[in-house]
């Protein structure tokens, strides 16, 4: 019987080695000294103003919540449970970020009668 693997295996010198310390993952302390690039694939303008952007963020967090729930309307079971679990982290960011625009622009009091 003829044995296809050698031995031992013949490694590829090109290969990582997992025991190389410069192929370790990188430390916090290495991405903070990395300098960053900034990637204008997708970019939000850097001029907006914080309540411009609030106010974004609100409607995005509106219509991902309306997108889950009506997903959710249509399964089942454990995915539906999931869905409805989404939708709930995704109105509370909702109102957090409403808190913040109510705290940026404060609503005015009601009038008295």
């Amino acid at each position: 019987m003829f044995k296809v693997t050698p031995n031992p295996p013949d490694t590829d010198p090109t290969s990582p080695n997992p025991h190389d310390p410069t192929d370790r993952i990188p430390s916090a302390a290495d991405i903070r000294a990395t300098p960053r690039k900034l990637c204008t694939t997708f970019i939000v303008n850097p001029e907006l103003d914080l309540e411009t952007l609030l106010a974004h963020a609100c409607d995005s967090l509106a219509s991902a919540n309306v997108m889950t729930m009506d997903l959710a309307d249509r399964t089942e079971g454990r995915n539906r449970n999931t869905l409805l679990g989404i939708a709930q982290v995704i109105n509370l960011g909702e109102l957090v970020v409403n808190r913040a625009l109510d705290q940026l622009d404060p609503p005015e009091p009601a009038p008295h009668s």
